[in-house]
């Protein structure tokens, strides 16, 4: 029986390989990309400049700098290197086909399931990342959906063999802030229903906070006590435990002017550490957002307005004027197939008021910062890990072409699916005869 199958695995493996071939593998090592302008996000741009790259870190970067003798050149003349963009929330990894349930794994059931993680789920493998990560976007914020807990959102790179080789140090759960109003045209239940529903959540939500903040003081008393004693375990209240004690930020889905007031309202009276994300009406709640200190991950910026009154250019307009009002802004496609085009929504978000030097920004250094991973991402510094792309222009140019990828050092091939396809069609055998 075991002979079958090995003959089988090895049938299938030769029908495959003429189609899709075998994947290209990262190289890693000493590399030095000279002639290159060196777009810093942080520190100006350096022209003409070099920047050398050993043991997956930014060793050097400047006009003159030594090209070690054991470097891989690379030269980027006529090039412009940028630092990799993040895309502050996405199911990139979680999702393969949007129609079968069997490849989606970002929704799990129950309405507080804190303790779930999205780092756990994401599929390595998925044929979605080397098509997304071609175009520059290096990094991820990986999101759950669902119940008002629906789980924990976690940073990956967009390489790696495991999740944990993927994970870029940055983890949170994610409250679904109760919705108030209609949740879109679609919404055919009455004023009376809407109204109960919001209450029904609302009161839930802070019945679980509450009871979470209840299960932190037991831990800490029997801690204190020094008895070894712990309260029942619970994994939901396990999981929120360094959320209520204040020692993590927490994702707070809210849009609505009116509901983005009341979370507002709410963070502050338990006193979290809250990071606001969607927010597409933030602009209505722009002062009262700055004036609270919360950051914001919105998007995507390529939408449309949430209110049929509203100017037809809003939803583009919005993180330009929360950004403009105070408020640390960045930016999320919300994607799972094209995340790619995150740097399109950053180019709509310029063009729209937010200005290109914010708008690369809010896709580099902010979510960065946001995260607190800004000692290891989101600009080109020494010290830093090597994740960066170089181009032959403006990367939120649809005309521009991405050259070369590198995530912690690892020079990523520009290969994917969609690649592999163009070269298969490009170079027929046979051909169709003229």
């Amino acid at each position: 029986m075991r002979k079958i199958v090995y003959l089988l695995v090895f049938v299938l493996l030769n029908l495959v390989q003429p189609v899709f071939g075998q994947n290209a593998k990262a190289d890693y090592g000493v590399f030095a990309l000279t002639n290159a302008e060196i777009v810093t996000v942080t520190n100006g741009t350096v022209q003409n400049g070099t920047l050398i790259i050993r043991d997956g870190m930014i060793e050097s970067i400047g006009t003159s700098v030594e090209i070690p003798s054991d470097a891989k050149v690379i030269d980027c003349s006529g090039l412009q290197i940028y630092p990799g963009m993040i895309d502050a929330g996405s199911r990139i990894g979680l999702i393969e086909v949007g129609s079968d349930a069997r490849t989606r794994d970002y929704n799990e059931i129950g309405d507080v399931i804190p303790q779930m993680k999205t780092l756990t789920a994401v599929n390595p493998n998925s044929a979605l990342i080397p098509v997304n990560r071609v175009s520059g976007v290096t990094t991820s914020l990986i999101m759950p959906s669902g119940g008002i807990f629906p789980g924990t959102a976690s940073l990956i790179n967009l390489h790696g063999y495991t999740p944990d080789q993927m994970y870029a140090d940055f983890e949170s759960i994610l409250i679904n802030f109760p919705v108030t109003g209609r949740r879109g045209r679609w919404d055919r239940r009455s004023d009376d229903e809407i109204k109960k529903q919001a209450e029904k959540n609302i009161s839930e939500m802070k019945e679980v906070w509450n009871s979470a903040k209840a299960y932190a003081r037991i831990d800490s008393a029997l801690k204190a006590e020094g008895n070894g004693e712990r309260p029942d375990y619970y994994p939901e209240m396990e999981a929120m435990m360094p959320y209520v004690r204040g020692e993590k930020p927490v994702l707070v889905e809210v849009n609505a002017a009116k509901d983005i007031k009341a979370a507002i309202a709410w963070v502050e009276e338990n006193d979290i550490d809250a990071i606001f994300i969607g927010v597409s009406e933030g602009w209505r709640m722009a002062d009262e957002l700055a004036k609270a200190g919360i950051p914001v991950i919105t998007g995507p910026v390529l939408s449309t307005p949430t209110r049929s009154y509203d100017n037809y250019d809003q939803a583009y307009a919005n993180a330009g004027m929360m950004q403009k009002a105070g408020v640390q802004v960045a930016l999320r496609t919300g994607d799972a197939e094209n995340i790619r085009n995150l740097p399109y929504n950053a180019g709509f978000a310029a063009a729209y008021g937010m200005g290109r030097e914010e708008a690369l920004k809010a896709i580099t250094i902010v979510p960065a910062r946001i995260f607190g991973v800004d000692d290891q991402l989101g600009s080109l510094e020494e010290g830093k890990k090597a994740t960066l792309f170089i181009t032959t222009g403006d990367p939120f140019e649809t005309s521009t072409d991405v050259r070369h990828v590198f995530i912690d050092g690892w020079n990523i091939p520009l290969e994917s699916r969609q690649t592999k396809l163009y070269d298969e069609f490009l170079e027929r055998s046979p051909g169709v005869e003229k």
